[in-house]
């Protein structure tokens, strides 16, 4: 199984070895046989599809740093007889830069994973995006896309349905707790 980022050049040379089948993937998305079933989901998860930074101890918008959420995933694939299910993501994401920010730039680590539906993940893959806000922004959007995510069947009956593609944001336990209590921080929060 494999993945490959558009935007990530380091993480297409890292990569390189594990893409071999990559060459195909145009030939398999422009063939005319249809699907032999549904493409796997392919979603954010709601405990990962947001980073809210705070600087300082209290959790209050004046400490709001960096943040980022994960507004859509979109997927197409193509698969029939035994070949493996061939997907490609898009990911919109929307950075915004709290009045704690520091600097302009910020690296934020995402993930893609493949998983058996609601069970063991099979694969995950960790990209970085880098963001930079220029002076009058305190938002930025963005869309990233992972163009080849290959998922081999255990055979030619076995249907996307049985997967999950999943995406989120590397967070620390702490992160993980602030997305699951409900909170939310966004840049311009209460600004008209």
């Amino acid at each position: 199984m494999s993945f490959k980022s558009v935007r990530s050049l380091a993480a297409m040379a890292a990569l390189a070895g594990l893409l071999s089948s990559c060459q195909s993937v145009g030939r398999v998305f422009s063939d005319p046989e249809p699907n032999i079933g549904p493409c796997p989901s392919a979603l954010s998860l709601y405990d990962a599809h947001r980073i809210v930074e705070f600087h300082g101890s209290d959790v209050v918008y004046e400490n709001v740093g960096f943040t980022g959420e994960v507004l859509a995933v979109r997927s197409l694939c193509s698969y029939y007889g035994d070949r493996p299910i061939l997907a490609n993501l898009e990911i919109d994401f929307g950075f915004g830069r709290g009045p704690a920010a520091q600097g302009r730039e910020r690296t934020y680590e995402f993930f893609v994973a493949v998983t058996r539906r609601d069970m063991a993940v099979i694969e995950k893959e960790i990209f970085p995006v880098r963001v930079r806000f220029d002076a009058d922004q305190d938002r930025v959007f963005l869309t990233e896309t992972i163009d080849a995510i290959s998922i081999p069947r255990a055979d030619e009956g076995t249907s996307g349905v049985n997967f999950e593609i999943l995406v989120g944001f590397e967070l620390t336990p702490e992160q993980i707790a602030f997305n699951r209590s409900g909170q939310r921080f966004r840049v311009a929060a209460g600004q008209d």
